[in-house]
């Protein structure tokens, strides 16, 4: 048990896990004075040069004197880190605060000399990096702002450790040392540094549970039936390319075998290295497991087991204290309650799953917190259910269970560099952290599409078993936000795996110029209809007739291909009586043809019953060999027959099997749909209905335009009259009247014209004379207004009177709003100057705790608060974004002349959300700004109403090391 040391208590949230850079996990904690036997044993397993190193002369032994120093911290001036697996030290990290001169200090020195100490065993691993970013995090909060370290010039490792790191350093050498100084504040390039190493690991780690070199299924029945051997059998059947293993602790002894897999009774017993160990025991047999997997050295965990979060408090505690078990051996866990894991590469053919065929290989990968939606998602995919062409496949599947530890960004990192995967399919319940999330979806949609589909948007709490931030952000807007990040979010299943198809199949179209052309009228005006719906720019339909041949099809198709002002074609057909298959074949090889010729513009197919041109159109989309004249009689895994599986039984707790996906059969290789397709053949994805077609085409357009806008996000530009100092000293000022409060108006005005955000000066009216004189100050004509909470900004209440010329005007109007909403004091009426007129707008910026700081921008009045049309982009927002955020609005059009009015003032309302990014963006302590109304004439803005709230800001772990989610 962890103790307080000699000043302070115990600093519990330093703890953290931290990600490797070769995947397995470390614990990274303070050192106690418990832990002087730890370190003593930590220290005689590191070789003499390292010793050397550390100290710059032979010290093969610590002396008493040394453990009771490096044990003994006061955690402020002195404080000492641990990296441990299974419980050891694998390296340590220590500062002890200097001041001038080099000799010990407290505080408010601001600098400390730091070292470190990695065990031989475990260097090149980047332990040293992750205690680097965890002494530094530290260090800060203590009010260090610079290490010093002195290195001898042969300890290049240690020196690399330190130039890599992206902090602002100076680097000198004297008296055979070298010594570095460098400052703790996060850089940009420190940052980068961050992010890239964490990038490294996570997706290392996934790589090591989806890439496994051997298998030890553990939970395997003595007899049929069970999820534990269905899993095994699913495993051989694969043709699972590495060492497998059964084990069951029920076993005979003398069993060495089980459906001709080595069957063992322990993971112990296994003779040589398990890279992953898929669980099946029921839950209160897993801690058993896990610490043989550990002490085997097992390298990740795939939890099929349930009774965990899924089932209430108890099962809560049983889960957080799995992930704490694992992490203690540095494995990772897919899971509980998990699905499985697949792997569809030639090299690998893993399918650690309960689905009972091995999906064909192809370049789509999928993630699923659902095992049911992950039923779904390969059965689409696989058979392209519901008329629609199916045969693309999948490179990668994931179902994460609880999720307790590998989570969707966990497998976005992977995916990121995965060469076998185009295309990022997700199925998402929650989102544990929205700010990373954001971060690694931008970053991957800048390289391959992701398209996501979230679950449980309106149940108001995130599935059991589930850890998620708890964030003030409604769906639409997070929906939003993901969308400025690359993401292309859809709302059902359906539309995940129609637009997951043209994206893996076709090239991203150039623009949202749509042809359209068949052999049904009615079909091609349905189409056109529901370009219009999507946004898209159709030309009139091509109406080929209904006599229309393959060769019609194939020359009309190559016109719209070579037309310069078309982006993309899609093609409606409808069956031609007598032709069946033959002509299903010739129109699906002809529409192929042309669609080769120009490969840069995307082909899209809506078909109505054509099952044969649906398989013809994506025959070669499997990657597997095809059936060839005289091939064996039996079918080849992936080919195979389906046959339903009976209902799993068992002792294992876990989902229960599934019926698999019903599996098309092997037809024989005279057959349209077996039919050889020349390599490099366009693959055409078809669809059921003209709107299921058109809305695929149109996420595509969309996030076509996004790439291409990413390329050049903008620049978050520089304003000279901003006073950013001088607001920081205000809000310091006002903080240290509270921890949280709304500013007063005149606070806000001040704090706001910091920023050049000017607001429209409005003088309390308490009594009709203070009106007046109020009036007189600011000059007529004036505005009259109450802004008690319940008719401020509602101006259809009647508690607004504009243009009062004079004071006969103004008391006549005083009277009336007392005399219908009551005295004064409820009332709060206030005088302000009259604006030029324009179109009423309302600007906000929040920091969520969990997405971050947001910018939101709509008009004032029903647009917002009725209809909720409020755009949304993250803050730091660049020149551009603000120019494309007044543009997302629903109700845009009124901005910008519509029905004959003079368009608005849009670069004073650019720069107006420019500035007001820039004040949230640089002091987080502004946690909420509302302009409301802002008034956008043709020539300039008025700023009439303001507030501000200042707090604390929520804490940022995207700004602190690298760690794993607590537990």
């Amino acid at each position: 048990m962890q103790t307080s040391s000699d000043r302070h208590e115990y600093p519990a949230h330093w703890e953290a896990d931290v990600v490797l850079r070769d995947g397995g996990t470390a614990r990274v904690r303070p050192i106690t004075v418990d832990d002087a036997e730890r370190l003593v044993s930590f220290y005689e397993q590191v070789s003499d040069e390292s010793k050397y190193y550390r100290f710059f002369a032979p010290y093969p032994r610590l002396s008493a004197k040394d453990v009771h120093r490096f044990t003994h911290h006061d955690f402020v001036d002195r404080v000492g880190l641990a990296a441990t697996i299974g419980g050891e030290f694998i390296a340590t990290v220590r500062y002890d605060r200097i001041g001038a001169g080099g000799t010990p200090a407290t505080s408010p020195a601001d600098e400390a000399e730091v070292a470190f100490l990695v065990q031989d065993a475990h260097q090149g691993r980047g332990v040293a990096s992750a205690l680097l970013e965890h002494i530094a995090a530290v260090a800060r909060e203590r009010g260090i702002r610079r290490f010093a370290a002195e290195v001898l010039p042969a300890n290049n490792k240690m020196i690399k450790v330190f130039m890599d790191a992206g902090y602002t350093q100076k680097r000198s050498f004297e008296d055979g040392v070298v010594r570095l100084e460098f400052d703790l504040e996060p850089t940009d390039r420190s940052l980068a540094v961050q992010y890239a190493r964490e990038h490294r690991a996570e997706a290392r780690s996934v790589q090591r549970l989806l890439q496994p070199g051997s298998v030890a299924v553990v939970g395997t029945g003595r007899t049929p039936g069970g999820v534990g051997r269905s899993i095994l059998g699913n495993i051989r059947d694969a043709g699972y390319t590495g060492r497998l293993y059964a084990v069951n602790r029920a076993f005979p002894e003398d069993q060495k075998h089980l459906d001709g897999v080595p069957a063992c009774r322990s993971v112990r017993d296994i003779d040589g290295p398990v890279d992953v160990a898929v669980v099946t025991v029921p839950a209160e047999q897993v801690p058993d497991v896990v610490t043989e997997c550990g002490e085997h050295g097992v390298q990740g965990l795939v939890v099929i087991s349930a009774g965990y979060a899924d089932s209430g408090p108890d099962g809560r505690e049983r889960q957080r204290a799995l992930v704490r078990h694992a992490r203690t051996y540095g494995m990772r866990i897919i899971g509980p309650n998990a699905f499985g894991i697949i792997n569809t590469s030639p090299d690998v053919r893993l399918n650690a799953s309960l689905a009972p065929e091995m999906p064909r290989p192809g370049r789509i990968g999928l993630f699923a917190q659902s095992g049911a939606i992950g039923i779904a998602l390969l059965s689409r995919l696989h058979r392209r259910g519901g008329g629609v062409t199916g045969h693309t496949g999948v490179s990668t599947f994931v179902s994460s269970g609880n999720r307790a530890d590998v989570s969707g960004n966990d497998v976005l990192q992977y995916w990121y560099d995965d060469p076998e995967t185009d295309v990022a399919l997700m199925y998402l319940e929650s989102i544990g952290n929205p700010r990373k999330f954001t971060r690694l979806a931008r970053r991957t949609a800048a390289a391959k599409p992701l398209v996501v589909v979230q679950g449980a948007r309106h149940g108001g709490v995130a599935p059991q078993g589930h850890a998620v931030r708890a964030t003030r952000l409604p769906h639409a807007t997070v929906s939003a936000l993901l969308r400025q990040a690359g993401v292309i979010r859809v709302d059902t299943i359906t539309d995940l795996v129609d637009a997951g198809l043209l994206l893996a199949r076709q090239p991203l179209p150039a623009g949202p110029r749509v042809a359209i052309l068949g052999n049904s009228e009615s079909l091609g005006l349905l189409t056109y209809d529901a370009c219009l719906s999507e946004g898209l720019r159709p030309q009139p339909p091509l109406d080929l007739t209904t006599a229309a041949s393959a060769d019609d099809f194939h020359a009309a198709l190559a016109r719209a291909l070579a037309d310069d002002t078309c982006d993309a074609v899609v093609v409606t057909a409808i069956p031609t009586v007598g032709e069946g298959a033959a002509g299903d074949a010739a129109l699906a090889q002809a529409l192929r043809s042309a669609a080769a010729a120009v490969p840069t513009k995307p082909v899209l197919v809506v078909h109505v019953e054509l099952g044969g041109l649906a398989e013809a159109l994506s025959a070669a989309a499997s990657t597997a060999p095809q059936a060839a004249p005289g091939a064996a009689s039996h079918p080849a895994p992936d080919t195979a027959p389906h046959a339903t599986p009976s209902p799993v039984e068992g002792p294992a707790s876990g989902p229960p099997r599934p019926p698999g996906p019903p599996r098309p059969a092997a037809a024989p290789a005279q057959q349209p749909s077996a039919v050889r397709v020349p390599e490099g053949a366009h693959l055409i994805p078809a669809y059921p209905a003209a709107e299921r077609a058109v809305r695929a085409l149109g996420e595509a357009v969309a996030y076509a335009q996004w790439r291409r806008d990413a390329a050049d996000p903008g620049k978050v530009p520089e304003y000279d009259d901003i006073d950013e100092k001088g607001a920081a000293e205000q809000i310091a000022g006002y903080l240290a009247r509270g921890q949280g409060l709304t500013l007063g108006a005149q606070e806000t005005c001040e704090l706001l014209g910091r920023y050049g955000v000017r607001v429209h000066r409005a003088l309390p009216a308490p009594t009709p004379d203070d009106a007046a004189a109020a009036a007189r100050t600011i000059g007529y004509p004036v505005a009259l207004k109450a802004t008690a909470p319940h008719l401020r900004h509602r101006a259809d209440l009647g508690g607004v009177r504009l243009d009062l010329a004079d004071e006969e005007q103004l008391r006549r109007a005083y009277a009336e709003l007392t005399e219908l909403f009551g005295a004064p004091a409820e009332l709060r009426p206030v005088v302000q100057g009259m604006a030029p007129r324009g179109v009423d707008t309302v600007v906000r910026a929040v920091i969520d705790p969990a997405a971050g700081a947001v910018l939101s921008f709509g008009l004032a009045g029903a647009a917002t608060q009725l209809l909720g049309d409020m755009a949304h982009r993250l803050i730091p927002v660049t020149d551009r974004d603000a120019t494309s955020l007044i543009r997302s609005i629903r109700t845009a059009p009124l901005l910008f002349g519509w029905r004959g009015s003079a368009p608005v003032d849009a670069a004073a309302l650019e720069e107006l959300l420019l500035r007001v990014s820039r004040l949230v963006d640089d002091h987080p302590e502004v946690v909420a700004v509302t302009l409301e109304p802002v008034v956008v004439a043709p020539h300039g803005l008025s700023v009439l109403g303001a507030s501000v709230r200042l707090a604390p800001p929520p804490a940022r772990d995207d700004l602190g090391p690298r760690t794993l989610p607590a537990y």
